[in-house]
């Protein structure tokens, strides 16, 4: 009885070993391509030397120079700060392309690295160094596996994501673009856990993203002296507070809709009321009826506070980027791909993104897929305390080059 005991006990041992083993993720060969050193490096420059939009001179410099190191990477300009790395497998195939943006935003850093941004008033506050970086080692890994290739990898390195119209569009409009058949890219965001994918809803994965410039036109007066003056201070007070009852009241309940005030410039002195007052602000929804019901409010809020205060207003308002389309094939693919390099449990469901992109034009040549990189915890993108956890990149590493083998092998 004791020896069919211990011979059960063996064999069960045996089968929770074997189950335990098979449940272990085992690691692809090409992972040892992976220049993690050299990520972290590569992050580490362009994170010291921002650049605006527009004007990412350097930045794309430096990127071409990079990409031109690994010997067997086309390197084309399709603008004079964008960059698109062509590699092209041993064997034809299939056409794919993974995007990064590389500007940076008027932003003063204060986080303290030792690496920290070298350009008063400019920042990569928003984790573009990062993409750039993580972009440049899935390049430099496939570039080592161009004999197993059947197909043709796109690496954009996109310039002006921060500011309308923004750099996607000069890009397809280059036509260098045109034969890619799917488009990925990836955002960084904290407060998620580091290395961690996240994958966005089917469909809308981003929000619009709309802009209003308001100028309240007043009568200048003492502030001893209100009565012979048109106060623009208090006018514009009123609309502010007035713009926020256009999502609570006009917007259908449980639809998403966000209107922010991020500027209100008036005045020079405590004791006199100016003649005019400036406000700026952002608009994001996730539907064309939604979209142009909120920019109709805004006008008449606008126009009618001003009107009955006595002032005059001037209103520009401005319809930029669309919300990313997410593709359902693509997101699904993208799940399993991503699953099968890092594992199950380091991909997640995220929930649609409320910032914009102008990835989303992409999906004028083909169907796009737009995920997110955890970064671990800390504050919000585009705060000037920003920062990542770096040992997240290896992993966006990885998620980038499995979903190209992956695509590239359908």
């Amino acid at each position: 009885m004791k020896n069919k005991k211990y011979l059960f006990t063996v064999i069960l041992t045996c089968f929770i070993s074997a189950v335990s083993m098979a449940q272990v993720k085992s690691s692809p060969s090409w992972e040892k391509h992976i220049p993690a050193d050299k990520v972290i490096e590569w992050r580490r420059y362009i994170h010291q030397n921002p650049e605006l939009s527009f004007k990412e001179v350097n930045t794309s410099e430096y990127v071409a120079g990079i990409l031109k190191g690994f010997g067997n990477i086309e390197v084309v300009r399709p603008t004079s700060t964008s960059v698109v790395g062509i590699l092209r497998g041993a064997k034809k195939g299939k056409a794919v392309a993974f995007r990064a943006d590389m500007d940076a935003l008027p932003v003063q850093e204060e986080t303290g690295l030792p690496f920290s941004s070298i350009v008063t008033g400019v920042s990569h506050a928003c984790g573009h160094d990062a993409h750039t970086s993580v972009l440049l080692g899935a390049a430099a890994t496939l570039s080592k596996l161009q004999k197993e290739l059947a197909g043709t990898v796109y690496f954009i390195f996109q310039h002006a994501e921060e500011v309308d119209p923004g750099g996607a569009r000069e890009i397809i409009k280059s036509g260098v673009l045109k034969d890619v058949e799917a488009f990925f890219g990836v955002h960084v965001f904290s407060n998620y856990p580091s290395g961690y994918v996240g994958i966005l809803p089917n469909g809308a994965a981003s929000t619009i993203a709309d802009f209003f410039y308001i100028t309240v036109q007043g009568k200048g007066t003492h502030g001893s002296m209100p009565h012979l003056g048109i106060d623009p201070i208090v006018t514009g007070s009123e609309i502010v507070t007035t713009l926020q009852t256009i999502v609570s009241r006009n917007v259908t309940p449980g639809e998403m809709a966000v209107i922010s005030v991020g500027q209100f410039n008036a005045g020079d002195a405590p004791n006199v009321i100016p003649d005019k007052v400036e406000i700026t602000g952002t608009v994001r929804t996730i539907n064309e009826p939604t979209r142009q019901l909120v920019a109709e409010r805004v006008k008449t809020v606008v126009d009618n506070i001003a009107k009955a205060n006595g002032a005059t207003c001037k209103l520009n308002y401005v319809f930029s980027y669309r919300p990313i389309q997410n593709d359902i094939a693509l997101n699904k693919f993208a799940r399993e791909s991503v699953a099968k390099v890092l594992g199950n449990d380091c991909v997640f469901d995220a929930p649609r993104m409320t910032a914009s992109e102008d990835f989303a034009y992409y999906s004028d040549i083909a169907p796009e897929c737009f995920l997110i990189l955890g970064v671990g915890p800390g504050v919000a993108n585009h705060n000037p305390g920003f920062n990542i956890d770096e040992s997240a990149l290896v992993n966006g590493v990885k998620a980038e080059v499995q979903i190209i083998l992956d695509y590239l092998s359908k």
